[in-house]
């Protein structure tokens, strides 16, 4: 008696265009389309690959893709790119009108390492910081996705004593929550330094230059 062979499924690209939109899913891995669409993980990985090659699917970096007419945003790909993490520092200032300047990076701090991806030309930037001072961000809605971006105070702080504070207008920020968010460094240096920037800017009632 002859076995008959299972056949194996194929995985159609517009059906699954489909489905990542209803689920709202921008951004997947290999196991996103094994558990979505019941194939094997080796069905799902070569499927990838082979759209990677063709230009429908979009790797941002290994094991994790996006469909290349569906994309995340920038904000969703920092989060995902590399984490734990949270968008800070200058982009964040910026995305709170803190700062004038146009910031063409995307930064972010972990704590982790320092690391920096390139993806579709744009920089993703990741600065180390205290387990402890990793807090203080916010769960915003972006394009019907979550993201995790810092308070306009915490960004400030984060950027730490190795950036000088240009062009910043301190007066939209809460003193009391900078020193809060600056002791979590546990650093005087660091305090003394929110202070003296805050106070020296309320002063003139201009932005720092």
């Amino acid at each position: 008696m002859v076995k008959k062979t299972k056949s194996k499924k194929k995985l159609n690209p517009l059906k699954i265009q489909k489905v990542l939109a209803e689920k709202q899913l921008k951004i997947f891995t290999p196991l996103d389309i094994q558990r979505i669409f019941n194939v094997s993980y080796e069905t799902a990985r070569k499927f990838i690959l082979r759209y990677v090659k063709e230009g429908f699917i979009i790797k941002l970096k290994k094991g994790l893709y996006s469909l290349e007419n569906y994309l995340p945003s920038e904000l969703e790909i920092a989060n995902r790119v590399f984490g734990p993490s949270y968008v800070s520092l200058e982009y964040a200032l910026m995305f709170y009108n803190i700062i004038p300047d146009t910031v063409y990076t995307i930064t972010s701090v972990n704590t982790k390492s320092t690391r920096e991806f390139v993806i579709n030309n744009i920089s993703y930037t990741y600065r180390k910081i205290k387990k402890n001072a990793f807090t203080s961000y916010l769960r915003k809605s972006i394009d019907g996705n979550v993201v995790l971006i810092a308070e306009a105070e915490k960004a400030f702080v984060d950027l730490g004593q190795k950036v000088i504070y240009d062009r910043i207008d301190v007066g939209k920020l809460s003193k009391n929550k900078l020193i809060d968010y600056a002791k979590l460094f546990q650093r005087k240096s660091l305090v003394k330094l929110v202070n003296k920037i805050y106070d020296q800017s309320r002063r003139s009632k201009t932005t720092i230059y």
